[in-house]
């Protein structure tokens, strides 16, 4: 039997509104599939205003320029996390101070912040690693203390929630001033390529809407808002095609269908290797109680990096793909040189330790399971 790492999962009614798209005569973006796609969000999460984008990585862009990151600000980030989470502020020329996960998740481990803030910090940008929620009453309060932007990096945590201090539970990507959101093929939701950036800020709007067309006031202009459009700021081609958003609808539709399986994974991958993680000394994912779980992915923390690379050879004999995650961003080629040098103990540890499953919708979770317990 072959298990790959990922399968897309396809709800059957893609293509059909692909083909709708065409028919329309609109495929450019910002049409019917993309208002019906920044509607729902807006109208079942309750974010103040969506814009799809052509991937999270460019809704991260417009996040660091509408805070108007500039040379020599600096922003706080996880180096447990995707290059894109990082890169999109170093392309406006800010530094990036890298901060440690907990000892027992990937999140950012918020008791750190504080420490690292100095009068050139402009923002916080939290990753909700497996859609997990990091602690973002602790992420806010200490933005509000510092005036700081919070963007959260929620490329993984469609449809979970954080629950506060005063027990009310709120969507990831609802919380912060800006978030962003993925749709690449291994989310719970997918369109191939293609991401979100969610403004929760109101004074973001008017611009948000003027970088993602190119640095020009066209949204103004087909709302009849100006006589005629030109460029009036900076901008890229942040808009995705309708063919994008007509993928993106159909799966939409079926969200909660889709969660419902996934979680149903999730829960299986947990009873069948909670006893064998017990016995070879493997941790099994953690998840704060201030956090719902979206069953973005399954993982395990090996004892040693000797170990997970036994488990990944192994399985493979066996036809199933396992991977292991993000490497630490502060020791990269790319950046390390630049890193203050501060040892950042949890999240090398995950580099080292950290093995992803194969999860999609129809995996046979029980196979996977008995050869784990067949090592």
């Amino acid at each position: 039997m072959k298990i790959p790492f990922n399968k897309p999962y396809f709800t059957g009614k893609e293509t059909e509104y692909i083909e709708d798209a065409v028919k329309n005569g609109h495929i450019s973006g910002n049409g019917k599939y993309t208002k019906l796609c920044q509607s729902y969000f807006e109208k079942t999460y309750g974010f103040k205003k969506c814009l799809l984008t052509t991937s999270c990585t460019d809704a991260l862009e417009m996040a660091a320029i509408l805070i108007d990151i500039r040379p020599g600000d600096e922003v706080i980030v996880p180096s447990f996390t995707f290059v894109s989470t990082v890169n999109a502020f170093i392309l406006r020329g800010a530094k990036v101070v890298f901060i440690d996960s907990h000892f027992d998740n990937p999140c950012v481990d918020e008791n750190q912040i504080e420490s690292l803030i100095t009068n050139k910090t402009k923002a916080i940008i939290p990753v909700h690693y497996a859609g997990v929620a990091c602690d973002m009453d602790k992420i806010m309060e200490i933005a509000e203390k510092y005036q700081l932007f919070v963007i959260e990096d929620a490329a993984q945590a469609i449809d979970n929630y954080y629950t506060g201090k005063n027990g009310i539970k709120r969507p990831l990507g609802s919380i912060g001033h800006l978030a962003a959101f993925s749709f690449h093929e291994t989310k719970n939701v997918i369109s191939g390529e293609g991401g979100m950036l969610v403004i929760n800020d109101e004074s973001f709007n008017d611009r948000a809407e003027i970088i993602w067309e190119k640095g020009t006031n066209r949204s103004a202009f087909f709302k009849g808002q100006v006589d005629k459009y030109g460029w009036v700021d900076i901008g890229s081609s942040f808009l995705p095609s309708e063919i994008i958003a007509a993928f993106l609808w159909a799966q939409l539709e079926n969200i909660e269908f889709i969660q419902n399986l996934r979680k149903e994974i999730w829960i299986n991958y947990y009873k069948g290797l909670d006893e064998w993680a017990k016995n070879q000394d493997v941790k099994l994912p953690t998840i704060p109680d201030y956090s719902s779980n979206n069953a973005h992915m399954f993982y395990i923390l090996c004892n040693s990096t000797k170990q997970r690379d036994f488990i990944i050879s192994s399985l493979k004999m066996k036809g199933i793909q396992t991977v292991f995650h993000y490497q630490s961003l502060h020791s990269s080629v790319f950046y390390h040189q630049q890193h203050d040098g501060r040892v950042l103990y949890n999240s090398d540890k995950f580099s080292n330790v950290l093995l992803r499953l194969p999860f999609y919708i129809g995996i046979d979770t029980n196979y996977v399971i008995h050869q784990f317990n067949n090592l």
